[in-house]
């Protein structure tokens, strides 16, 4: 059971970690290249989208398998 926990918090963190990294590089390239913001915005929805995918997917793994 404690190693589920682990293992979700993990994924947490990783998604997290993620999807931070995703929004920082999302707001230098807006800021570099404005013109390009809905195309970035959008790019950056589907890979936080995939991100947050395989988060869930962890998690519920980790938990199965306790």
């Amino acid at each position: 059971m404690v190693l589920a926990g682990i293992g979700a918090g993990l994924a947490a963190l990783g998604a997290g970690l993620g999807i931070g990294k995703i929004g920082a590089s999302a707001m230098e390239g807006i800021a570099r290249k404005p013109e390009a913001t809905s195309k970035i915005q959008s790019v950056m929805i589907i890979a936080a989208a995939l991100i947050e995918g395989v988060a869930l997917f962890a998690v519920v793994v980790a938990l199965i398998a306790k």
